[in-house]
């Protein structure tokens, strides 16, 4: 265990591991502290020195993120002295920073934006016609665009590629006021967790080629969510807007910080995941394949499980634990079986070593801890007994319609897909990131997540329609 140590920043008393970096402990304290090159995950590096602070018995301002701490430090984060020196930085970085922020895509999340604001340094002395130029609008793959002009060289994007996918895409091509970021002859992004130099850049050098000019970031609404995509259960952020006239509608989703989980980063292929949301939406209930209201087709699923003898609840991994729990509690009512089975969501390919899984699910831990069998004999055994099933966002039938013969088939989908087309009773619901509920990762973890699109949102949950059957069966309806 690490030596603590007590340490004075800005006149307040902490403690703080011996040895550890200064700027980690003034970042956890949220105490701020401009800086472009230092990334948590990335480590230091050292070369934009915006993280400049004043130690007491130094001769000069230190920066944070190379500066060990020791027992009894004096730090300063704050006046006159120190911000001059950062001011004075600041305006190196911006000789040749190109003057487009009305027309940047970073615009609104630019810490060159948000430190030059604070900073008071408001008139340049720089001649404008004298910058050096450089090339814009340069696609270096895996929907990545790069900006040369507006590169501070913080060199996260390369350390990104070196260090965590080791792919090593990235390099500093040339030197002085002429370097810049670019790629390998004939060797373009193409890692699978490339976007996330996206999220890394701190000003607009390094744009999203799916985002780019779709959204001005402060039209957009945010939310904390945790990925479908796999087991893996990335922590994200959800951007969303309420289009006028329309329906809210999400614009990406980006990584959010999660330790335990998946540390700063998400895959690619979770990140544009978005898009499947806002498409294809399963929205009018169905009774025989005519569309009928809501209240028409709850009714006849009462009718449906009050007459039939054998009842199958087929669900999908991607429940939340209180819509699973829900359920199981439904069926021990009605003496119905509750299966899990779904080996089609396995997919080996997917996998790597990193935060990739084979299962692509988000909450296949919560069958074990609610004892769902899972087993291919008892979802057969099951399926071949029942005269009615009741299918819960499950896609195992798709291009399976033989398995349903002579059955009563209700289905509960947010998206349209072949099984609806089964169905005798289908019932639009919530997708995964319009509702709250808490799922179990690959690795244990258990993660509540609370949705605010599901505010207002016309759809129901699969919490609500077995609610109402709940209450069907304690007044004698059932």
């Amino acid at each position: 265990m690490s030596e603590m140590v007590e340490i004075t920043v800005n006149g307040a008393q902490m403690q703080a591991s011996k040895g550890s970096l200064l700027i980690d402990k003034l970042l956890d304290e949220n105490i701020h502290i401009p800086h472009f090159c230092y990334h948590q995950a990335l480590g230091k590096d050292g070369n934009c020195r915006m993280c400049m602070v004043e130690i007491e018995g130094q001769k000069r301002p230190q920066i944070a993120c190379d500066t060990p701490i020791k027992d009894g430090m004096v730090i300063r984060t704050k006046g006159e002295n120190i911000e001059k020196v950062r001011r004075d930085i600041l305006e190196l970085e911006l000789i040749n920073h190109p003057i487009d922020c009305p027309t940047c895509d970073q615009a609104g999340e630019c810490k060159l934006q948000d430190y030059y604001m604070e900073s008071g340094f408001y008139e340049s002395r720089i001649n404008v016609d004298a910058k050096n130029q450089h090339r814009k609008r340069v696609d270096i793959g895996s929907n990545v665009m790069l900006d040369e002009e507006r590169c501070v060289l913080c060199t996260r994007c390369v350390r990104f590629c070196k260090d965590i996918t080791k792919t090593g895409e990235l390099g500093v091509i040339d030197r002085s006021d002429h370097s810049t970021i670019g790629i390998f002859p004939g060797r373009p992004l193409a890692n699978p967790y490339a976007m996330n130099v996206v999220d890394l850049c701190p000003v607009g050098a390094l744009t999203s080629k799916d985002f780019r000019f779709k959204q001005r970031v402060w039209f957009l609404q945010t939310f904390n969510a945790i990925c479908n995509g796999c087991s893996k259960g990335c922590n994200i952020y959800v951007d969303h807007r309420k289009e006028k006239y329309e329906d809210d509608k999400i614009y990406r989703f980006r990584p959010r910080v999660n330790k335990a989980v998946n540390g700063w980063f998400i895959c690619d292929e979770g990140r544009l995941s978005y898009k499947q949301e806002n498409q294809n939406r399963f929205e009018t209930p169905l009774l025989n394949k005519e569309q009928t209201n809501l209240s028409n087709t709850i009714t006849n699923l009462f009718k449906e499980l009050s007459t039939s003898k054998n009842t199958l609840f087929v669900l999908s991994p991607n429940l939340s634990y209180e819509e699973m729990t829900n359920i199981n509690n439904l069926a021990s009512k009605i003496n119905a079986k509750v299966s899990g089975y779904s080996p089609n969501t396995i997919d080996e390919e997917f996998k790597d070593d990193y935060l990739k899984t084979a299962d692509r699910t988000a909450n296949r831990a919560s069958f074990k801890e609610l004892s769902i069998n899972e087993e291919k004999e008892f979802f057969e055994t099951s399926l071949s007994e029942a005269s009615l099933v009741v299918i819960i966002d499950s896609n195992y039938f798709e291009n399976k319609k033989e398995l349903l013969a002579d059955k009563k088939v209700v289905s509960l989908f947010s998206h349209h897909c072949l099984t609806i087309s089964y169905s005798n009773i289908a019932i639009p619901i919530s997708s995964f990131y319009e509702k709250s509920g808490t799922y179990i990762n690959c690795d244990g973890v258990k993660q509540k997540v609370i949705s605010e699109m599901d505010k207002n949102n016309p759809m129901e949950t699969v919490t609500s329609i077995i609610e109402h059957l709940k209450e069907m069966i304690s007044k004698g309806k059932l």
